[in-house]
C-alpha cells in the first residue's frame, strides 16, 4: 500500500512538474511573475525575522546588564553583612551574587550568539534583496524582448502577405478592395459630371445658334 501511494505521489508530482515546464515555455513572464511574488513574500518573512532577532539581541543586552548590576549589588551587600558579623545574611547575599554572575555569563553568551545570528540574517537578507532586484531586471529584459518579438511579428504580417493568417489577410484585402472601389466611384462621378456639363453646354450653344439663325 505504501509503495502504491508513493508511485501515485511520484506520478502526480511528475505531471505537475511537466505542466509547470509547459507553462514556462508558453509564457515565461507569467511564471517569472509568480516566482517574484513568492520571493517577495519570503524576503518579507526574513525581514520580519531579522527585526525580531534585533529585538531579542536588545533584550539579551538589557538582561545581561541587569544581571551584572545585581551581582555587584549582592557583592556589596555581602561585604556589609560580613563587616556586621551577619553570617547568614552574608551567605545569602554571596549565594545571590553567584547566581547573578552565572546568569550574566549565560546572557553574555546568548547576547553574542544573537549578534552573530543577526549578522548572518542581515547577510542573507541583503543577498535575497539583490537576487530579487536581479529578477526584476530579468523580467524587464524578458518583457523588452517579448515586446520587440511581438512588434516584429506584426510588422512581418503587414509586410509579407504570405505570413498573414486568413483572417488578417482577408481584412487587409477587403480594405484594399473597398478603397479601390471608392476611388473608381469618385473618378466615375467626376467624369460623368464633367461629360454631362459639357453636353449641356453644347446643347445650349446649339439652341442659341438655331435661334439666331431664324
Amino acid at each position: 500500500m505504501a509503495n502504491l501511494l508513493t508511485r501515485i505521489k511520484n506520478t502526480v508530482m511528475a505531471d505537475l512538474h511537466e505542466a509547470l515546464d509547459q507553462k514556462e515555455k508558453k509564457n515565461p513572464i507569467t511564471l517569472l511573475n509568480q516566482y517574484l511574488r513568492e520571493c517577495e513574500g519570503e524576503t518579507e518573512k526574513v525581514r520580519k525575522l531579522l527585526e525580531r532577532q534585533g529585538q531579542l539581541k536588545d533584550q539579551f543586552t538589557r538582561e545581561h546588564h541587569e544581571a551584572l548590576e545585581m551581582a555587584e549589588k549582592r557583592k556589596y551587600q555581602a561585604e556589609i553583612a560580613m563587616r556586621a558579623g551577619e553570617n547568614e545574611l552574608q551567605a545569602f547575599a554571596s549565594q545571590e551574587q553567584a547566581q547573578y554572575e552565572e546568569r550574566a555569563a549565560r546572557l553574555k553568551e546568548a547576547m553574542e550568539n544573537a549578534g552573530k545570528q543577526q549578522l548572518e540574517l542581515e547577510r542573507k537578507y541583503e543577498e535575497m534583496k539583490h537576487k530579487l532586484k536581479d529578477m526584476h531586471i530579468r523580467r524587464m529584459e524578458l518583457m523588452g524582448r517579448e515586446n520587440v518579438s511581438r512588434a516584429h511579428h506584426r510588422m512581418d504580417q503587414v509586410l509579407d502577405n504570405n505570413a498573414y493568417s486568413d483572417k488578417a489577410y482577408s481584412r487587409f484585402t477587403e480594405m484594399e478592395t473597398y478603397l479601390d472601389n471608392l476611388e473608381q466611384k469618385v473618378n466615375s462621378s467626376y467624369y460623368r459630371n464633367t461629360i454631362d456639363g459639357r453636353i449641356a453646354q453644347l446643347e445650349k450653344e446649339f439652341k442659341s445658334k438655331e435661334t439666331h439663325s431664324i
